[in-house]
């Protein structure tokens, strides 16, 4: 079974190829995950700081602008913002986390 059908849109004309073979994510989720992968390392080994949010911001304009026909973007760009707000995601986390621990 293809868990990835369910996470990720997978077309094509959105996705990375290796020697013929689609990716099983589009480019923008390809660059999520190695974001998260980074930023999980990284914000493990430093202190969560919520100034990593404004990685989201080149995502929501990219696929925003994208959506509502504004501009057509590419898979480099794609993959760019993916992996910003990628990146982002384990701060966020972990800073809602301190917060929510601290708070109890």
């Amino acid at each position: 079974m293809n868990i990835c059908k369910y996470l990720c849109h997978q077309k094509p004309e959105r996705s990375f190829f290796y020697k013929q073979k689609q990716f099983p994510v589009c480019s923008r989720c390809t660059g999520i995950t190695i974001g998260a992968i980074f930023g999980f390392i990284i914000a493990m080994l430093t202190q969560p700081n919520l100034l990593f949010v404004i990685g989201f911001i080149p995502l929501i304009i990219d696929g925003t602008t994208q959506y509502y026909g504004l501009r057509v973007s590419n898979n480099t760009l794609r993959l760019v913002t993916g992996l910003l707000c990628g990146f982002s995601m384990p701060f966020v986390v972990f800073k809602v986390e301190l917060i929510i621990f601290n708070y109890f």
